[in-house]
Order: structure tokens, then C-alpha cells, then sequence
């Protein structure tokens, strides 16, 4: 590999490196220009020093994966991308805007303010976790601000793809992230929790709301694990002045469980920017952390607490949450939905009264309705096969049920028997109780069971009596 430290001045694939912008734990920031791009870029570049943690090449590699796959407003635009045996680096927008960091200074922050910087954070989240990502590494410095007050996340070194191979968890059997963030699930290996973001902006929203960090910053295994099994303290114990419904929101986030979490980030947001709409429980007035005896339980006692170590994928976390329905009655149009006559959505005085006159699928269907509210469950299918045909949809095939007897069974129980398909010239049996005609030997009654018929029609005449089949 070629000397990767970058210098002023440098030409690299036609970018024109800057000054030096940040130097992190993993990698370094500089400013570059190239005259086919006119907005401002920036590069970043892997710190590659012997004896380094290795961790930050791969982190770059998951990077380089997973950014030019990225798209939106909430994450900065991609431009190029370096690979190791030259010399590697990812070139990106240049984000105008601050971060999260400058607002450190003047912690805490009114709750109005909380609650703002949160709806623009779980926004981002979501539209991140649409696109199959979790960030797992939700911080004040990869947050970032737009001049339109859009957040933008940044840092996607420790992230996960759900549909890319996750090379962080397949090269280090240790968790990675950044302490006081970081889920009790990431803490036990598990990166495919979408709802782990959703634990880390809780602990934003706690730190921005009393200026303490709810679980400190530890150092070693022991000391993270120590949030599965011990609550934090109730953000109004340290700062009264807080409402409940903000309280209700930011422990909620901190759950040890995923699942007793918001389920999606637009759920997150959709709270935060209707606080009155809250639900609020036990958590909104609870003053004081659980007594050390319960703590002590959670610890030892494995079913007290259970940590999922597999998580479910973004998509189907996305799929499974809640969807609203909502219903307009046009009987009642306020001012706001005025009728076609005045440019709105159509009333019900605004459509013709005669079901002739509006499309097959628009017509109502009150006495397949009631038909099928009043049949049993044997007929439902053969029901909803009409309803769909009469709404326009497809036919699909009726199919007799099970219990009911069909013509053939019946004539063949009256002694009809029809001639054998498979031996030519012997007619068929005509039924359990039933006896065959002249052309069966005599003496060769019917068995009662599928299995002596079966037995009866291989072996013909030569077969064993079947009285014998029959009162076995």
C-alpha cells in the first residue's frame, strides 16, 4: 500500500486536497475541490498506522459499502470513493451547518427545544431504517444540521446493512460503538436492532434535558452491561420543571426490551410532535430509580430481563409497526373539504344516486352482505368468490367442501354402480353397505374401509374373502 498521509496541496484522482478539518479516532477529515463538482466537498481517510486498531479499516470498508447505497436529505451526499490498494478515501458533500456539539454548551435545553431537536433526529432515523441501515453509532457529533434545520446523520463506519454482509460483526466478537449510547442488545453482540437507535436518542434526549449523561460513560464489559439490570434515574427527580409527557417519552426510549420501545423512529417523532396525544403511564410520574433489591433481581434472575440477541431486519420492523386508518365523513364536510363545486374531494350529494352509473368494482353489494353474514363457515369461500367477481375482481374456483356429499357418492350409495375406468367390463362398487352386481364373484362383500377396497380392486377374483377384511 502507498503512503496514505494526506499533505496540502496534493493531487488525488483530480481532487485538490485542502486544510486539515478533524482528526477523530479512526480517521481524519480534510477540505478538496475538483472542478467538475462547484458545491464543497470534503474527504475522509482512514488512519492506517502499524500497530492501529484494525477495527478503523474495516469500518471504512463498511463505510465505502454502505454510503454510495444512501440517499436523501438525511445523509450527505456521496461523491467518490478510493480503494486500499491506491490509496483509499470517500469524498462527500461538505455540510454547511453545525452539529449537536454546539449545543453542549448551554445544556440543559428547554423541554420545547428537546422535543424539536428530537422529531428532526428520529426523522432522520426513519428514513435511514427505510433504506435497510441502522446507524448504531447515534451521537452529538455524527448529527448534523442542514440551513433548512434538517438533520443529517453522519459516521456510518459502525453501521449495518440489512441486505449487505456485516464485516464489523463477522471480524470482532466485541461490541463497538461508543459507551454511553450504546443499546443493552449492542452491548450483548446483537447489530440488527433498528430500535438500538432508538435507545441511543433516548439518552440524548435525557442528556439534553438534565445535562447528565442517564448511564455515565464506562469503561470495560462490566460497567456497560450494567444498564440491562439497573434503571436509570427519572429525568424529573433531577429537573421537576420537566413534563410528565417528556419524561413518558425519554424512558420509554431507554427500555432494556426492544420490543417495549417506540416500534418504528416515525412513531418517535409522530410523539414528540404531539405531546397532548401521549399516552402517559406509570414512567411519566415515577420520581425515584427501582430499590437495589429489585435491581439485584433483574441481575441474577435470567427471566427477569430478557435481551434479544437477534433483533428483526429493518423492513419488517418497518412492516410490522402500526398502521393508521383514517376515515373522512362526507355527510358532515367541514369548510376545510369543501365538494367538487367548489375544487374539493366529492361529497356523497356529489355522486349520482344510481348504482348504474359508477363502475363495476364502486357498486355496493348489500345482498352478497347479508348473504354472507348469515351463511356458515362452509359456504364463506363459495361467498367471498361471488363478492370478488361482483366487485370486478377475479373469479377464483369453487370447490365443494369436505363435508358435503357430491352426486356420484350419492348414486352410488342408491346401488348405481358406473363401469371401472381402469378394468373394462367391472362396474364399480356401489357403496360402504352396498353389494356388486352378478359380474362379481359372489361371496366378495365390500370392505369397509379405503384400504380393503384398495385390496379388492388389485387382486380381483383371486383375492382372500373379504368378510374376513371386514370383520377384522
Amino acid at each position: 500500500m502507498a503512503n496514505v498521509r494526506l499533505q496540502p496541496g496534493e493531487m488525488i484522482d483530480g481532487f485538490t486536497v485542502g486544510q486539515r478539518l478533524h482528526v477523530g479516532g479512526m480517521a481524519t477529515l480534510w477540505e478538496v475541490t475538483h472542478p467538475d463538482h462547484a458545491i464543497p466537498l470534503v474527504m475522509k481517510a482512514p488512519l492506517l498506522n502499524e500497530g492501529g486498531d484494525p477495527a478503523a479499516i474495516v469500518s471504512f470498508e463498511m463505510e465505502q459499502m454502505l454510503l454510495p447505497r444512501l440517499s436523501g436529505p438525511h445523509v450527505p451526499k456521496f461523491i467518490a470513493a478510493g480503494d486500499f490498494e491506491a490509496r483509499p478515501y470517500i469524498v462527500m458533500e461538505r455540510l454547511s451547518g453545525k452539529s449537536l456539539v454546539s449545543h453542549l454548551a448551554d445544556l440543559p435545553l428547554a423541554p420545547d427545544e428537546v422535543a424539536e431537536l428530537g422529531i428532526c433526529i428520529a426523522l432522520a432515523l426513519d428514513d435511514l431504517h427505510r433504506q435497510h441501515v441502522v446507524h448504531l453509532d447515534v451521537k452529538p457529533s455524527n448529527v448534523m444540521f442542514r440551513p433548512d434545520g434538517a438533520a443529517v446523520l453522519v459516521d456510518f463506519g459502525l453501521s449495518r446493512h440489512g441486505r449487505l454482509p456485516d464485516l464489523m460483526e463477522e471480524e470482532f466478537r466485541v461490541p463497538y460503538g461508543t459507551a454511553p449510547y450504546m443499546a443493552p442488545e449492542q452491548v450483548m453482540g446483537n447489530r440488527r436492532e433498528p430500535r438500538s437507535d432508538l435507545f441511543a436518542l433516548g439518552v440524548l434526549l435525557y442528556f439534553f434535558a438534565t445535562g447528565v449523561l442517564p448511564f455515565g460513560d464506562p469503561l470495560g464489559m462490566r460497567p456497560l452491561k450494567r444498564r440491562i439490570w439497573r434503571d436509570p434515574v427519572p429525568p424529573r427527580r433531577l429537573r421537576p420543571d420537566l413534563p410528565p409527557w417528556l419524561q413518558e417519552t425519554i424512558l420509554r426510549c431507554l427500555e432494556v426490551e426492544p420490543a417495549r420501545r417506540h416500534p418504528t423512529a416515525a412513531q418517535l417523532a409522530l410523539d414528540l410532535q404531539h405531546p397532548d396525544q401521549i399516552a402517559l403511564t406509570a414512567r411519566a410520574e415515577r420520581m425515584k430509580r427501582d430499590s437495589y433489591l429489585a435491581a439485584l433481581k433483574r441481575r441474577f434472575d435470567p427471566g427477569a430481563v430478557s435481551v434479544d440477541l437477534f433483533g428483526s431486519s429493518t423492513a419488517k420492523q418497518a412492516a410490522d409497526a402500526p398502521i393508521v386508518a383514517v376515515a373522512i365523513d362526507f355527510d358532515h364536510t367541514p369548510p376545510e373539504l369543501p365538494g367538487p363545486a367548489h375544487g374539493g374531494w366529492p361529497g356523497p350529494g356529489d355522486l349520482p344516486r344510481s348504482p348504474s352509473c359508477l363502475p363495476q368494482r364502486h357498486r355496493a353489494q348489500p345482498d352478497l352482505d347479508r348473504q354472507f353474514a348469515r351463511c356458515g363457515r362452509a359456504q364463506q369461500a363459495r361467498h367471498a368468490a361471488d363478492r370478488a367477481q361482483a366487485l370486478g375482481g377475479p373469479a377464483r374456483p369453487r370447490r365443494r367442501p369436505h363435508h358435503l356429499p357430491c352426486a356420484g357418492r350419492a348414486r352410488r350409495r342408491r346401488g348405481n354402480p358406473r363401469p371401472c375406468p381402469r378394468q373394462p367390463g367391472r362396474p364399480r362398487h356401489p357403496g360402504r353397505a352396498g353389494r356388486l352386481d352378478d359380474a362379481q364373484p359372489s361371496g366378495q362383500r365390500l370392505g369397509r374401509n379405503r384400504r380393503a377396497r384398495a385390496l379388492q380392486h388389485h387382486r380381483g377374483p383371486a383375492a382372500a374373502p373379504f368378510d374376513m377384511i371386514q370383520a377384522t
